[in-house]
């Protein structure tokens, strides 16, 4: 029966079912965003940390985003790519040089238009980790053949393998592991409500049990009727409304909705006037909407301090990576819009000075094939991504090089990879750095018992 028919619904189940709704419509971007805060019980952090999740959707190609370079492992790429690989010739500008050489003599070259990344990896502060993809459990290709492990459902399918990144669990999820992180920190936080922050699209992963993502747009925050206090060109009515606004009421559900509309009006009057005293960023942002994001998380970092706040977790998002034809052209222009983005965000924490304390990862639905279907390539399984921050351990590959193939050793046909790093292990490693302990780790991450090595250190 629907929660607002019952008449013994109580004020703890209203507030969790107002919890699943998410953004109701642009009118109430804060209301229902941040319905059911709560007081998570959580260590007071002494100092300040923030974790920068830049999703892309669509299934980011993950093999003309690293691109094998020696000789021997170019001509496999080459001759699997076809009309879809990279001429050699283009990639010396951006060869990776690790720290610590791959065995075999192995070498990467990013995409050419990840060049302004370069300097970002020259310094030490960005890592490549191979392979990484969804997985229940610790998984053998052997054991993929005969179904003998449970593996993500739906394979392939871009809703459930977002969902499964972004939460740990099938579509339909009513929460992320990024929520769930907020779930145990946020109360070290000044205000609880700015724990997770999301700039971009309405997502899951910011959605905890408590937790709920505070929305707001590339300009800043949206306030209840938009910030003005005259309606119908009458301060004293407009006053008057927000004042109804807040008053107590005596049913539950619209005493709840009143307390939900009294703390967006506060949290948003809050981080306008943050914002307003946060130092003017220097760094220039290229025009494009994944680096408008990464700006006005940018801005929220630097006023962190005037909202009180101690952890905060952030998503910014680009679309477009479902390159199932022209892939050359419409790739290079995901990776310039991708690399500008990131370079422009890390200069920006580098000029705030908490570069150490803000780590940026890369997501996807899910790599691609290293197969091409002719201008294009499919939906894969395994894929890499980059970490970028000055707490990283970076000039470094984490993760193991995949054989080059179709149906090889490391694929289960036409190179989609099996991953051999769980989204489990690279969230954990992002969580401990954040502040998770290990006796928290499976509330964020359920699967996580299933692996025996839980930090893959690259942070």
């Amino acid at each position: 029966m629907s929660i607002f028919t019952r008449n013994d619904v109580s004020r703890r189940a209203f507030i969790e079912r107002a919890g699943l709704l998410g953004v109701a419509g642009a009118a109430m971007p804060f209301v229902m965003n941040l319905a059911a805060i709560g007081a998570a019980a959580a260590a007071t952090a002494p100092d300040y940390k923030a974790l920068v999740c830049i999703f892309m959707y669509g299934g980011n190609d993950d093999a003309n985003t690293l691109v094998p370079y020696d000789q021997p492992r170019y001509d496999l790429y080459a001759r699997l790519r076809q009309t879809v690989a990279l001429h050699r010739d283009s990639l010396g500008a951006t060869l990776l040089t690790p720290s610590a050489p791959l065995a075999g003599g192995g070498q990467y070259a990013l995409h050419p238009a990840l060049a302004p990344l370069m300097p970002i990896w020259n310094t030490g502060q960005l890592a490549a980790v191979l392979n990484v993809g969804t997985l229940v459990q610790p998984t053998t290709k052997a054991q993929w053949l005969a179904r003998s492990v449970a593996i993500p459902p739906k394979l392939f399918s871009h809703n459930d393998q977002q969902s499964y990144w972004l939460a740990a669990a099938p579509e339909g999820a009513n929460s992320g592991w990024g929520g769930r992180i907020g779930d145990l920190l946020q109360s070290g936080n000044g205000i609880a409500s700015l724990t997770c922050i999301n700039p971009g699209d309405n997502t899951v992963f910011l959605s905890g049990k408590t937790a709920i993502q505070f929305a707001l747009t590339t300009n800043g925050p949206v306030p209840l009727n938009n910030g003005n206090s005259a309606v119908f060109g009458s301060n004293t009515v407009g006053n008057t409304l927000k004042s109804f606004l807040a008053q107590p009421r005596t049913h539950v559900i619209e005493n709840e909705q009143t307390r939900v509309g009294k703390r967006s009006l506060e949290s948003c009057a809050t981080v306008v006037a943050a914002l307003a005293k946060a130092p003017l960023l220097q760094t220039p942002f290229p025009p494009n909407q994944l680096s408008n994001q990464l700006r006005v998380v940018a801005q929220l970092i630097a006023s962190s301090a005037e909202v009180g706040a101690k952890r905060q977790v952030f998503f910014v998002s680009m679309s477009g990576s479902d390159t199932h034809g022209n892939l050359l052209q419409s790739h290079a222009a995901l990776m310039a819009t991708l690399g500008n983005a990131m370079r422009a965000f890390h200069d920006a924490t580098v000029e705030l000075r908490v570069v150490d304390r803000v780590t940026a990862f890369t997501a996807s639905d899910f790599g691609r094939t290293m197969t091409t279907n002719g201008g294009g390539s499919d939906h894969g399984w395994g894929s890499m991504h980059f970490v970028m921050g000055g707490a990283v351990k970076g000039r470094q590959f984490y993760g193991k090089p995949p054989v080059i193939a179709d149906n090889g050793p490391d694929d289960i046909g036409q190179g989609r990879l099996l991953p051999t790093m769980s989204v489990d292990q690279y969230a954990a490693t992002l969580a401990s750095w954040f502040g998770v302990g290990a006796g928290d780790m499976s509330t964020v991450l359920p699967n996580i018992g299933n692996y025996t090595t839980r930090n893959m250190g690259f942070v």
